[in-house]
């Protein structure tokens, strides 16, 4: 049977996974109502976090898919995907056109000289402009210096909802045939006779774990063919070749992995067997070999530190709160989360270096559901220091807004050391192009959502190390912290809400350190939110006023790694996410304010 290995690249939201689905769907390895989003943070945003491997059988060919993330904080699953496929499907939304991230996969795919097939998604849409999109995506193409054979790209339309497909917008169709026999047509092979009856060479582009097996590998079989009990040698960059054991084969059938006794060049396979396996080594046969090359992944933007967490409400919640199980709990998530990286060295608390706000929330979240208890300190950007000189991770930055809306975004980004490179009216929205620093980004979404009413898209890519950019004066609010312990009494925040934004509502438990919402003043101010009012049996009218209080916003983990600032934590438990101060008690924040004024 022949094999043919595409991913499925996009950004964020146009459609990669509901093609997916409907290829699945109309090949029969799929039930009505499956999705590839099979993790339960996957369904609740709406968005592919893990790349997935998937398989479908058409006209005795066997197609391998990889489903990648389009989210640009996830970039180093899709960097992996592309090295061990032979073609992709750029899918790009007929209505927005090009967006960060489809630059971002492209260019990464155009590099390594793969021939990408272009998919023009949601023509249905009532705003879709497709052949205003495919010139836009010919452009881009010839921006990332496409070589001919390349700007010769096939381009399909398509409705992935509805599982259509045509090559041509005023074609007939019912269903994906056209893109499948694309595929077919214009993907090469995987494997040959001569492939096959060479020694084996493999390499892991992404890792799972299993409790009974321990670190699996799914592996693009290169050259030759591996057997279920064979002896292996795996190669890294720079260590001797070790020796391995092949213990479990599986291919895949869909979305369900299959036993197999063996499997041969070409096939994407996933493997047991060899714990101390990573992604971008090689399997081979005999320790001669040439291994693949290297699979290199994009370095993390920022860090922060995570905390076994001390504050008056500790262990209320949490299943798992102890220094040793969160060390337990980051070692594992190493296994299979190769953007992240953690410094195990310093005794208080690991430092955890990630891909973006996004990349790490998505982790915390996955730990406050299992029972973890921690708190975070403030996001930093990583800052390089290069022959005397500091450089910093810049990002791309694309903004569409309605037109009126426009003003206010310029004014705060340019704040924020954006530098406006490109400006475009497109159907009653502007697009804004920006290149800024990823620290004039930090904290800025809140901002964005309030200056646009929820009305505008914003999506951002890093496109590498830059001078430094100087100060950035980012926050021009305070915080409002409680001065006592104990529960929130709605005559309380009835004159507080009258200061800022309240975090919190009436009747909630609160201790000292606590951060109850912001000042819209700009400085911090220690307030008494359990205050009730003073009752006396005298009565008089205008004294008695109703109380109304405006709902709070409430504090959620990427909204609070925003908003905090450096003297804070964001305390994390399975039911609730608060900040609080670094020191709770004011005297203690002002003797800490002393300490570093002299030590200025």
């Amino acid at each position: 049977m022949e094999i043919r290995n595409i991913a499925i690249i996009a950004h964020v939201d146009h459609g990669k996974t509901t093609l997916t689905d409907a290829l699945m769907k109309q090949t029969g390895v799929a039930e009505e109502g499956f999705t590839m989003d099979t993790n339960e943070l996957e369904k609740e945003r709406g968005i592919t976090i893990y790349s997935k491997n998937a398989s479908v059988f058409y006209k005795d060919t066997k197609i391998n898919i990889v489903d990648t993330p389009g989210h640009a904080d996830f970039g180093s699953e899709v960097e992996r995907v592309l090295r061990s496929i032979d073609s992709v499907l750029l899918v790009v939304d007929a209505q927005e056109g090009p967006m960060p991230q489809t630059k971002f996969v492209l260019k990464k795919s155009l590099e390594l000289g793969l021939k990408p097939i272009v998919v023009i998604n949601k023509i249905d849409k009532p705003a879709a402009r497709p052949e205003e999109v495919k010139e836009m995506v010919l452009e881009l193409f010839m921006d990332l210096g496409a070589n001919d054979e390349q700007l010769d790209f096939e381009c399909i339309y398509a409705i992935g909802r509805d599982g259509i497909a045509k090559r041509k917008m005023d074609d007939e169709s019912k269903d994906l045939t056209p893109l499948l026999d694309l595929i077919l047509e214009k993907v090469p092979p995987a494997s040959s006779e001569e492939l096959v009856n060479k020694p084996l060479r493999a390499q892991p582009f992404n890792l799972a774990y299993d409790n009974f097996l321990g670190r699996l590998a799914v592996c693009r079989i290169y050259e030759g063919k591996i057997k279920n009990g064979s002896e292996v040698f795996v190669k890294g960059i720079k260590d001797e070749p070790r020796k391995g054991k092949i213990t479990k084969i599986y291919t895949f059938y869909g979305l369900d992995r299959r036993d197999s006794d063996e499997a041969s060049a070409g096939d994407v396979i996933m493997i047991a067997g060899i714990p101390d396996i990573f992604i971008g080594e090689t399997i081979c046969s005999n320790p001669e070999q040439e291994p693949l090359p290297v699979i290199s992944i994009d370095e993390p933007t920022i860090s922060l530190n995570f905390l076994v967490n001390n504050s008056p409400f500790a262990g209320r919640d949490g299943k798992y709160v102890t220094s040793r199980q969160i060390r337990e709990r980051l070692e594992k998530e190493l296994e299979i989360n190769v953007g992240l990286k953690i410094d195990f060295s310093a005794g208080d608390f690991y430092k955890v270096y990630g891909r973006g706000e996004l990349h790490i929330a998505i982790l915390l979240e996955k730990m406050r559901r299992e029972g973890f208890e921690l708190q975070i300190s403030q996001p930093q950007v990583i800052i390089k220091e290069e022959n005397g000189k500091k450089f910093e991770p810049f990002e791309e930055v694309i903004i569409d807004v309605p037109n009126d809306m426009s003003g206010v975004v310029i004014e705060k980004l340019s704040k924020r050391k954006g530098i406006m490179t490109e400006m475009r009216p497109e159907q009653g929205h502007t697009r804004i192009v920006f290149e800024m620093p990823t620290r004039g980004l930090l904290g800025y979404k809140p901002d964005f959502v309030m200056d646009t009413r929820g009305e505008g898209i914003l999506a951002s890519r890093v496109i590498g190390f830059r001078p430094y950019a100087g100060e950035i004066e980012m926050r021009n609010v305070g915080s409002m912290t409680s001065m006592v312990t104990g529960k929130s009494s709605g005559f309380s925040l009835w004159g507080l809400q009258e200061r800022g934004v309240l975090y919190i509502g009436h009747a909630e438990e609160v201790y000292e350190g606590m951060v109850i919402g912001n000042v819209s003043k700009g400085n911090d101010m220690a307030v008494n939110p359990t205050k009730g009012k003073e009752l006396s049996n005298m009565r008089a009218s205008g004294s008695d006023e109703a109380i109304k209080l405006t709902p709070p916003v409430r504090v959620t983990l990427e909204g609070g790694m925003s908003i905090m600032s450096d003297d804070e934590y964001l305390e994390i438990t399975p039911n609730n996410v608060r900040l609080r101060k670094q020191y709770l008690s004011e005297i203690e924040r002002i003797r800490q304010k002393r300490k570093e004024g002299k030590a200025d």
